[in-house]
């Protein structure tokens, strides 16, 4: 018999029938349920893809804002970046501009030391080949810098090939190839200067091409001392044969390219009135000639004849005695110029005053030049401070024995008017020492004399009518009584002047030129004066006179502007006295022409130059200065 297995998962009566009114409700049921689980998983998917959606369209605002945002950050960062990248470029522009011009001037820097080396070398060179030169020579026994004698020194055949009429010494001593002032040399034919003189240099190449063999060497110009004299050691050289040529016939080249003079020469040339001829056969004055006018410089030319009638300022410059040991740049200038002036035994009867100039230049720092015409009053004032200045430093007073004066000064302040008073709302006590006259002591170099304003309207014959006025008016300024006014920005002061003391040569400044903010004005008011004997005694202070001293002066220059005022519109001539021949002359520029006295308070002066006189002259009543 075989047993009958029995499951638990099987239904145990599995063939069992479901009723078919059961069943089909069982399948109605399992419809429905299928349907509505259909519908749940279509509604959850739209709500899905709805929630997917809005996501979606949430993340796309999200993203859009951010970018919003993100590029309003990127421009502003994008602005800031442009305006910092603009700066940066300016900067960078700045660097390289300032990098450049650093560099421009470095090697402009570097090129002016090469050409400074170059050129030294080359002046070195020279220098070494004339050495040798003179080695050579020396050996061959010609004449040598220490005194050895070539038997051709003293018979030089081309002696007569000297043109005397085309040497002119008054011009800067450069060459005129390199423009060097280094051993130039100026060819006695010709008159031009070359530098060297060896093998190869441009004095050597010259005496070649153009068949001129004297030259002088314009830097081994020497002054030796003696006990009695001064001797001026001067090397004259014929090229291409390179030996030096001595020879008496060559004295007057030397006397005009540095002239010296004999103490007592010097002291007795006032009392000289003979006239001098020059090379072409005209006649001239020495101490009266005329200057050159190269530009515009007739203001310094007026000013350096004035300077040349004054004895001892002009003695001091003509004794080389004086200024050997100034190695000043001026001061040689102007004691070169005017012993030049002073030469009797010049090539021709005029001087340039081309070296004169250019030191003024350089030590003003080009305030006075050669081509703007200046005032002469205030290159003369200039001037004499800074001769003054440089000369004290050597123990030489020459400019304050001659020029210098002491004044009394009385000022006081003039107190505020009532008016002001009030609308400052203020009170002041015009007793106050504040307000009081105060005394003081001040040195002059000249007096500045104020002219009265000219009429405005014309006369009865519709013409202007030129006023005149005397000296002694304008010169009661000094005589301790008459107040003049004086204002500054805040204040009024009222001044009296008196003179302490006289200097032995008086310089007054008419002032006929008065500046506003538009243009310059001219006052033509003429200036009554006598020539001589003008009696000063009366502007002396009180207390300041002394017993049997004279205050009288003669005039010796006269200063005169003519045409209108401004720089380059009038021009400027002078009256000079000459003592030697007791004659007036006028001078503008290179015309020299002789004058009557009386003609002179005709002009309109502008500055004056007078001479005290200390004791009275045998033939007239004139005065006479005790030199």
């Amino acid at each position: 018999m075989v047993k009958e297995e029995v499951h638990d998962d099987v239904p145990a009566h599995e063939d069992t029938e479901i009723p078919a009114s059961k069943r089909a409700r069982m399948e109605n049921q399992q419809g429905e349920t299928n349907e509505q689980l259909l519908e749940k998983g279509e509604a959850r998917k739209i709500k899905e893809e709805m929630e997917a959606s809005d996501h979606t369209e949430d993340a796309k605002d999200r993203s859009q804002v951010k970018s919003r945002e993100k590029s309003g950050q990127e421009r502003s960062k994008s602005s800031s970046s442009t305006a910092d990248s603009k700066i940066t470029r300016r900067r960078e522009h700045h660097r390289r501009h300032r990098d450049d011009r650093d560099r421009r001037d470095k090697d402009s820097l570097s090129r002016r030391k090469e050409k400074k080396t170059v050129l030294k070398k080359e002046e070195e060179d020279l220098e070494a080949q004339d050495d040798a030169e003179d080695d050579a020579a020396r050996r061959m026994g010609t004449r040598s810098r220490i005194g050895t004698v070539d038997s051709r020194s003293r018979r030089c055949p081309y002696l007569d090939t000297i043109n005397r009429s085309m040497l002119d010494f008054d011009f800067e001593k450069l060459c005129s190839v390199t423009m060097s002032n280094q051993n130039v040399y100026a060819c006695l034919v010709c008159g031009k200067y070359y530098q060297g003189r060896g093998t190869g240099t441009y004095a050597y190449t010259h005496s070649l091409e153009e068949g001129h063999h004297v030259f002088i060497n314009l830097n081994s110009l020497k002054a030796v001392r003696f006990p009695s004299h001064m001797y001026i050691c001067c090397q004259f050289y014929c090229l291409p044969d390179n030996y030096e040529v001595i020879d008496n016939a060559l004295d007057d080249i030397k006397f005009v390219l540095y002239p010296v003079y004999a103490k007592e020469y010097i002291k007795n040339m006032d009392k000289i009135g003979k006239y001098a001829r020059a090379l072409d056969g005209t006649r001239y004055l020495p101490g009266v000639v005329g200057l050159n006018n190269i530009k515009a410089n007739d203001y310094v030319n007026v000013v350096v004849q004035t300077l040349n009638r004054i004895a001892p300022f002009r003695n001091f410059f003509l004794d080389t005695n004086n200024t050997l040991r100034i190695r000043d740049r001026l001061v040689q200038t102007m004691g070169d110029l005017i012993r030049k002036i002073n030469n009797p035994k010049a090539f021709k009867g005029h001087v340039s005053p081309h070296e004169f100039l250019q030191a003024i230049t350089v030590t003003s720092k080009k305030r006075f030049r050669i081509t703007e015409q200046s005032d002469p009053i205030h290159l003369l004032s200039w001037l004499l401070n800074t001769l003054d200045q440089k000369l004290s430093k050597h123990g030489q007073t020459i400019v304050s024995d001659t020029f210098k004066g002491q004044m009394l000064v009385s000022s006081r302040k003039l107190p505020p008017t009532q008016d002001m008073q009030e609308v400052a709302n203020i009170r002041i006590d015009p007793t106050s020492e504040e307000y009081k006259e105060k005394k003081n002591h001040t040195e002059y170099m000249f007096l500045g004399l104020d002219l009265p304003p000219a009429p405005l309207f014309h006369d009865e014959l519709q013409q202007n009518v030129i006023p005149q006025i005397a000296l002694f008016e304008l010169l009661n300024k000094f005589d301790g009584i008459s107040e003049h006014e004086y204002k500054t920005y805040k204040d009024t002061i009222m001044k009296r002047f008196q003179l302490k003391s006289l200097p032995k040569y008086l310089i007054l400044h008419i002032k006929r030129f008065t500046k506003n903010v538009f243009f310059v004005e001219k006052n033509p008011t003429i200036v009554n004066f006598p020539v001589k004997n003008i009696d000063l005694s009366d502007y002396m202070a009180d207390g300041e006179k002394e017993d049997g001293v004279l205050y009288h002066y003669d005039l010796l220059t006269n200063i005169v502007h003519d045409g209108l005022p401004g720089a380059g519109k009038g021009t400027y001539r002078v009256h000079v006295h000459h003592k030697g021949s007791n004659k007036w002359f006028e001078i503008q520029d290179l015309h020299v022409v002789d004058m009557l006295p009386e003609m002179i308070t005709l002009s309109e002066s502008y500055i004056q130059v007078w001479e005290r006189c200390e004791k009275l002259s045998e033939k007239s009543n004139c005065m006479e200065t005790g030199e």
